[in-house]
């Protein structure tokens, strides 16, 4: 089959590969329709995200058909079309009974940090991503969603990750109604995030990033307003736009890879002293009231930032963070798509061939075109 292949910091390639084959009695294959090319998936080109092996398959964000079943499944049959979670889960284990997939102790066992993750480094369990004509889904009755008819691939790719990661970056917020909600970037899970705020009650959601396209975006698409933060003073805007306080809540959608300082930037991300940049978090701490929540889904992958802690812990905020347990959000959040109240594929911007992997990743990295998101779609040769 053909694949998308890791070769070393910032380039990634599209090679033969030998076909994904049954290995346990509850395993499913898929031939992959639509892979999405999330902004975490940026993190593992550009060498920030540790144990990423060279030769392997990315994508975590997949859609696809069913080709075969080990004989244990029973949930999912060949022809089924289903999103998959971005974890892997089985289901069964101590924090799977209680609902928290993202937290399974049986798909990543030698690691205390995350559980299985499609594509996302031997970190997460080495498994093989999406981005490819097929891929192997361990524990198939567990976690895929079977995709109802009238749904498209479009329509279902944003369910795997990023629309539940931003929603639930909006519930950890804890809203109760007409708060204040500052978002810190407005790339797709940061969008989903600004909608699923109002859907959850606030009152207010301003929009922070420096790409003043994907602020237009925010305001038109999310209802957002917007700070450019290379044309202010963050924390002085949002405290001018908050009666002195500070946010009711902040959403922390960006991780490792944030600008804003050149000091992060220089310790970091270019000399690798410390594990990526965390200016987008020390302002969520700055810019959150006293006693605020700040609820963070920006990817940090490995520990040992430059965390301003302090502040937090002085102005008795909340944090809340975490991996999405994808799976126990899919049947609501697919009736907000199904009702029209997320417009989710509206987000995709960009919709490429398996074959031009390398041209889609350049584009949506470099945010070049007005790319929001990316798409591959394996078997198709039409770029649109």
């Amino acid at each position: 089959m053909r694949a998308t292949s890791y070769e070393g910091p910032y380039r990634i390639a599209v090679k033969d590969k030998p076909d994904p084959r049954i290995e346990h009695p509850q395993d499913a294959i898929l031939r992959v329709t639509c892979a999405g090319i999330c902004g975490s998936d940026l993190h593992l080109l550009h060498g920030r995200v540790p144990d990423t092996r060279i030769g392997s398959t990315f994508g975590h964000e997949i859609v696809g058909v069913v080709e075969e079943v080990g004989p244990e499944v029973t949930a999912v049959s060949r022809g089924d079309r289903l999103v998959v979670p971005f974890n892997i889960s089985c289901g069964a284990c101590y924090f799977c009974s209680r609902g928290l997939t993202a937290c399974c102790e049986n798909t990543n066992p030698s690691s205390d940090v995350a559980c299985g993750v499609y594509g996302y480094s031997h970190t997460t369990g080495g498994y093989d991503g999406g981005q490819a004509e097929y891929v192997r889904v361990p524990f198939a009755d567990v976690d895929p969603m079977k995709l109802p008819d009238g749904l498209s691939d479009l329509q279902a790719v944003p369910l795997a990750d990023a629309y539940p990661t931003g929603y639930q970056g909006a519930e950890m917020c804890g809203l109760e109604g007409g708060e204040t909600v500052v978002v810190f970037g407005a790339g797709p899970v940061g969008l989903y995030a600004m909608r699923s705020a109002w859907l959850l009650g606030a009152g207010r959601v301003i929009a922070v990033d420096k790409v003043g396209y994907r602020l237009d975006f925010a305001r038109r698409w999310a209802g957002a307003e917007a700070i450019d933060f290379e044309d202010a003073d963050v924390i002085t805007a949002i405290k001018d736009l908050t009666d002195g306080r500070g946010a009711d809540a902040t959403i922390e959608a960006v991780g490792c890879e944030a600008a804003g300082s050149p000091m992060q930037r220089a310790i970091g991300v270019y000399v690798k002293g410390v594990a990526g940049s965390a200016t987008a978090l020390n302002w969520c701490f700055h810019a959150t009231k006293k006693g605020g929540t700040v609820s963070v889904l920006g990817v940090f992958g490995p520990p040992m930032a430059l965390v301003d802690f302090g502040t937090a812990m002085n102005k008795c905020q909340t944090i809340r963070t975490g991996q999405c347990s994808v799976k126990r959000y899919l049947p609501q959040l697919l009736e907000h798509v199904q009702a029209g109240r997320m417009p989710v594929e509206e987000l995709i911007t960009h919709r490429y061939p398996l074959e031009e992997a390398s041209r889609a990743y350049h584009t949506f990295a470099q945010k070049e075109d007005g790319c929001v998101k990316a798409v591959l779609l394996p078997g198709t040769g039409t770029v649109h």
